[in-house]
């Protein structure tokens, strides 16, 4: 029998988690490690790294759920019935910020069919839909004040009420079921997720129905989030009514339905109608890292105590993970009911929620923050605790030999007693666990008091002497630093430094005593020295006229700011430190050259007979015949050098001569770079270069009659020529009405009286031949002609 009962009271739980990009990390690893106690770790704010990029969600999502049932008692409270009265309860939990469908309800896309099958019958025993459930949000919230919860975490929880059901005590089992599909896609421990929908059932067993007995319920709902590589437990209990011995343990959640939306009240449609029968698949479990035993990892020793539900471990992997819970009703030894919860742990990294910062010289041990101050007792710290919206109460306290100053402002300022060692404290929500304590240690030493001075020889060049003029409490200096203010520096009490170059040196001392208090002084030094030494390279040359030379000036110190002067001994100067000039004729030369500083300082030197100019020769020549070409080959060159002894000619770059006019006849067309070197007695050379077109002459000429009568005797119509290097040659012969009866593209090709060189023979008469063809150098030539055909 199918009966069709629609819920006359309907209660929805879901429960929603998407955690998405944004939320913020409150602290930086580094600087929480710094100051942070391990234990601290259990006051975390929640930072849902490892969830920001895979939660973007389309369809569904079921995040787990639950059914279990009441007995009322005989129906209509009459024994002889034969049958009792049950309420069943479901909740459903879902990813309320996944974007995807709502619950199942008449006004849903689906409505929530409810199937009930018993053992031993091959249909469906009831089916009905659950009606419209209650939605109510969970509080995300585990209960610890040290965790926050981004706005963005969405629990919701759908409580579907069945209406009473009659069912007949049996002794087969009745099994009350709801399918559904599917799951969050991201979910780590399970494979095909996205595809892998869930089965919520209640076995009413003969056990049960025979007793009337009510199934335990569970008191709450597990924590949304857990925190990776932090140690956790939850109380997973039940209540029973009857008080009956319950027994927890991990079980497998079972697989529902399924992604076929061309059929979705199919058994693997996304919304079975009817519900599919006994008995139902697990969820396949990434093996081997994950099972139904061990739904966080291997490695996270997640346990749940078979007696009281409390379940506890480490997780420390990131992700979702599906987890299926069971509580067994055991009855004097006998086994009633069990409630299968299928639910879903999210694990990620937490950052601490409140810690006690400043701001500090040093850490001792990653325990105590260091303040150092040197001469100085009234000393100012700098609150930079965080978060400090979560912070309601701060003090700082400090021992000040005998008594304790207790300060409750944000920052604090304290006037220590004197040289000494000091402790103290800035504690944050004291008597809470919410709070956190920063442990201070300050030293107050003597003052440290950096002084130097300094002499040099304001003109000439040379080390300036700096003397270390400092002082300290401690009575000795443990290091010096010294920035002579040109990226150099020195280590040394009292230094001696050359600049190598002039101008205003910031020179810079700090210094260190031994308690590592430390002290600065900057001087400003005016070094505009002319240099000790003048130097110049080259330091003596010897070359031909003209002779440019590069003057590179070696002295140190000077810039652009001293008055450079040169005379060159030609009569020429120059103003620049380094200078080019050229030399236009022979002779020897003396050079001078004067600094003059910005302070007036000046020296100056005459480097005497410096440069050497030896006289040039002067290359140059001429060549006949001036029009030359493949005919007419043969060049006479003539000397017209000046000062020459000796004669080098470069010819076409495959032929030398030594002579003063050579002849020389060319092997190949073109235009041919002829040069000439010639060399002075000095040994000081020149070279005259020029071009010579050797022009690629063609020529090619018609006759004007021919007699193709086979005797051998001008039968064939040929022109003859020189071609060598011709392109696109073409003859054609037409006859008077102005037909082609012969064409050629090779010169060698003649015509021989018939029409194409192969028809008939063509009449006696004149005949027009047309030649064309390209010259080596690309100009096109047109040669015109007749040809008289004799028989």
């Amino acid at each position: 029998m199918q009966n069709n009962i629609y819920l006359d009271r309907i209660i929805v739980a879901t429960q929603s988690l998407q955690l998405k990009n944004g939320l913020s990390i409150v602290r930086e690893a580094g600087k929480f490690l710094k100051t942070t106690p391990l234990s601290f770790f259990i006051r975390t704010i929640i930072t849902m790294g490892i969830l920001l990029s895979a939660l973007s969600l389309q369809a569904a999502h079921i995040i787990g759920g639950e059914i279990t049932y009441e007995c009322l008692g005989w129906t209509n409270g009459d024994p002889n019935s034969g049958s009792r009265s049950y309420q069943f309860y479901m909740n459903i939990y879902r990813d309320c910020q996944g974007g995807g469908a709502p619950f199942d309800s008449p006004n849903a896309p689906y409505p929530a069919t409810i199937t009930i099958y018993r053992t031993g019958l091959s249909g469906d025993f009831m089916r009905f839909q659950a009606g419209f459930p209650q939605v109510e949000f969970i509080d995300p919230d585990p209960g610890n004040p040290c965790v926050i919860i981004p706005n963005n975490v969405c629990v919701q929880r759908g409580v579907y009420t069945f209406p009473v059901v009659d069912l007949p005590v049996s002794d087969q089992s009745y099994f009350i079921v709801y399918q559904r599909c599917c799951r969050n896609n991201t979910i780590t421990n399970i494979v095909a997720p996205e595809s892998s929908g869930a089965t919520y059932f209640m076995e009413l067993t003969p056990e049960a129905q025979s007793v009337c007995n009510n199934s335990p319920t569970y008191n709450g709902f597990p924590p949304i989030i857990l925190c990776a590589n932090e140690p956790f437990e939850y109380d997973h209990s039940a209540s029973d009514a009857e008080g009956d011995q319950l027994v927890y343990e991990f079980c497998s959640p079972f697989l529902g339905g399924g992604l076929n939306f061309d059929q979705p009240t199919s058994f693997n449609g996304v919304a079975p109608n009817p519900d599919a029968p006994p008995p139902y698949d697990p969820v396949t479990f990434v093996a081997p890292f994950y099972s139904a035993l061990d739904p966080l990892g291997i490695d996270a020793d997640i346990n749940i105590d078979v007696n009281t539900g409390l379940i506890t471990g480490t997780p420390n992997a990131q992700g979702q993970f599906v987890v299926g819970v069971c509580v067994k009703e055991y009855r004097n030894g006998q086994l009633l009911s069990i409630v299968r919860r299928d639910f879903q742990f999210n694990v990620t990294n937490c950052d601490p929620t409140v810690v006690a910062d400043i701001r500090e010289d040093d850490i001792i041990n990653g325990q105590e923050f260091l303040i150092t101050s040197c001469g100085e007792n009234r000393i100012s710290f700098l609150n930079q605790s965080y978060q400090q919206s979560r912070i309601m109460e701060w003090f700082w306290t400090f021992g000040l030999g005998g008594r304790d100053t207790v300060i409750n402002s944000w920052n604090a300022i304290v006037n220590f007693p004197g040289i000494g060692e000091y402790e103290g404290k800035l504690i944050l929500n004291p008597g809470t666990d919410c709070g956190d304590t920063a442990r201070i240690r300050v030293k107050v030493f003597p003052e440290i008091s950096a002084d130097f001075d300094y002499e040099y020889d304001t003109c000439v060049a040379g080390p300036v002497l700096f003397s270390d003029l400092s002082s300290t409490g401690t009575g000795e200096i443990s290091n010096w630093n010294w920035d002579f203010g040109d990226g150099n520096g020195s280590s040394n009490q009292d230094p001696q430094y050359v600049y190598s170059e002039p101008g205003e040196r910031l020179v810079r001392l700090k210094v260190t005593d031994f308690n590592g208090c430390q002290d600065s002084v900057s001087k400003e030094i005016p070094y505009f020295p002319v240099p000790a030494l003048l130097i110049v390279s080259p330091s003596s040359f010897t070359g031909c006229a003209p002779g440019n030379i590069f003057f590179n000036n070696l002295s140190t110190p000077i810039d652009e700011s001293y008055d450079v002067q040169w005379e060159f001994g030609d009569g020429g100067s120059a103003t620049d430190i380094s200078p080019d000039h050229t030399f236009t004729r022979e002779g020897t030369f003396s050079v001078t050259l004067d600094i003059t500083s910005p302070i007036g300082c000046q020296t100056d030197t005459a480097f005497t007979d410096l440069i050497t100019i030896e006289p040039s020769p002067v290359a140059d020549f001429t060549y006949s015949p001036q029009e030359l070409d493949n005919f007419n080959s043969e060049v006479r060159f003539t000397d017209r050098s000046s000062g020459a002894g000796k004669w080098f000619w470069d010819l076409e770059g495959v032929a030398y001569s030594t002579q003063q006019n050579p002849i020389y006849t060319f092997r190949d067309t073109g235009r041919q770079e002829i040069s000439l070197i010639v060399t002075h007695p000095s040994g000081c050379k020149d070279t005259a270069t020029q071009v010579i077109d050797i022009v690629p002459k063609v020529t090619y000429f018609l006759p004007n009659a021919f007699s193709p009568n086979d005797d051998s005797v001008n039968d064939i119509f040929l022109g003859k020529g020189y071609l060598e290097g011709v392109r696109g040659f073409e003859m054609s012969i037409w006859n008077r009405w102005g037909e082609n009866i012969f064409s050629t593209s090779d010169p060698l090709e003649g015509w021989n009286g018939r029409k194409h060189n192969t028809g008939n023979p063509a009449p006696e008469g004149v005949y027009v031949c047309l030649v064309r063809y390209t010259s080596p150098r690309g100009e096109p030539i047109e040669i015109k002609g007749f040809a008289t055909l004799i028989r």
